[in-house]
């Protein structure tokens, strides 16, 4: 019989930049007690997203980090500015990137890549807690 075993995570960011939450979701699963199923995790923020990146060399992030900068720049030609310049770059970047990520799950364990880690993006400035909804199916 499948079980689901569900829980919320709540990660503080300190403004824009890469948080690996590796090992806050791999305790969710360790914790379900799934073998063998699927973790499927969801940030339920329209201006954060989640990306499977490099863990081993930090000029991966930085680099992904220039880029995204470049692709979605703060500049007052934005019409929604609620929330100051960096408001409508931090849609566009979520945008472009995921709000969830699905990985499976392995002798209890989440099967990523040996280089591989589970990154909680903040697009914004300012910091902010973000909530990640990680739900295991297994």
């Amino acid at each position: 019989m499948a079980s689901v075993h569900q829980r919320s995570l709540e990660i503080p960011t300190r403004g824009r930049g890469l948080i690996d939450v590796t090992r806050a979701v791999a305790e969710v699963v360790a914790s379900s007690g799934v073998t063998v199923g699927l973790c499927s995790i969801f940030v339920q923020h329209t201006s954060a997203s989640l990306v499977i990146q490099e863990n081993a060399d930090p000029s991966v992030l930085r680099d992904l980090e220039r880029w995204l900068a470049k692709l979605a720049p703060e500049s007052d030609v934005y019409e929604h500015d609620d929330e100051g310049p960096d408001d409508m770059p931090g849609h566009l970047r979520s945008a472009v990137t995921r709000t969830s990520e699905t990985i499976p799950i392995a002798g209890g364990r989440l099967a990523l890549g040996t280089w591989q880690a589970v990154y909680l993006w903040e697009h914004r400035a300012a910091p902010h807690a973000r909530r990640l909804i990680v739900t295991v199916l297994g």
